[in-house]
């Protein structure tokens, strides 16, 4: 099947099927398309949270206003932002650039500088968005993948992330939860699966200048 008939394939599933698991070959591959995310600068000050576990699954139902998927879902995906962005994330970056493409000092240095200052002068309010920016970059192409894997799933930003946070314990992690995206495969009596995509015509929806 071509990516259009994968995305075609793909909906926001709104019933998983809780006897069905992810191999550990397909959460793996969802793990390696999170790290491989294009992202702003290549600065990576994301974390993926993945669990499996049964009991917290269970547990976020609360959090996530009631959506059962979260507890019937395989596994569910937490995407999440640092609580704080800084010269340390900066140096980490240029030390993997250096060490895997072995840029001399000289050229890395000046980007090195202005990266550092650019984000110094951000008020904490601007680097919070741009940082959750970064989340729906990565939630689109995770969902992406799994229409091609034919791995289901249903990107959520109905939860509470204060209270999700607590859960996980993420603010010992200096972590805040963004986004959901449970995946798994969809239940057979899942009437929504069956469903016609409704869309705009392509028409409505692109410019082109030629």
């Amino acid at each position: 099947m071509s990516i259009i008939d994968q995305l075609k394939w793909r909906y926001a599933t709104k019933k998983f099927d809780s006897n069905k698991q992810l191999s550990e070959a397909q959460i793996n591959t969802l793990k390696e398309a999170f790290n491989l995310t294009a992202l702003s600068y290549g600065l990576q000050t994301l974390k993926l949270i993945v669990i499996k576990d049964q009991a917290i699954k269970r547990d976020m139902v609360s959090v996530a206003y009631g959506q059962q998927q979260v507890k019937d879902a395989s596994h569910v995906l937490v995407l999440c932002i640092q609580n704080e962005i800084g010269d340390e994330d900066v140096d980490t970056h240029f030390t993997n650039v250096k060490h895997l493409r072995n840029t001399p000092n000289d050229i890395l240095e000046p980007f090195r500088a202005q990266l550092k200052s650019t984000i110094q002068a951000m008020p904490e309010s601007d680097k919070v968005h741009w940082a959750k920016c970064q989340a729906y970059i990565a939630l689109g192409n995770l969902m992406t993948v799994c229409a091609a894997e034919r791995i289901d799933s249903c990107p959520m930003e109905g939860f509470i992330p204060e209270k999700l946070d607590h859960l996980l314990g993420l603010d010992e992690l200096g972590l805040n939860s963004v986004l959901l995206l449970p995946v798994g495969f969809r239940a057979e009596d899942d009437m929504f699966s069956q469903l016609k995509k409704v869309r705009k015509p392509l028409e409505e929806t692109i410019i082109e200048f030629n």
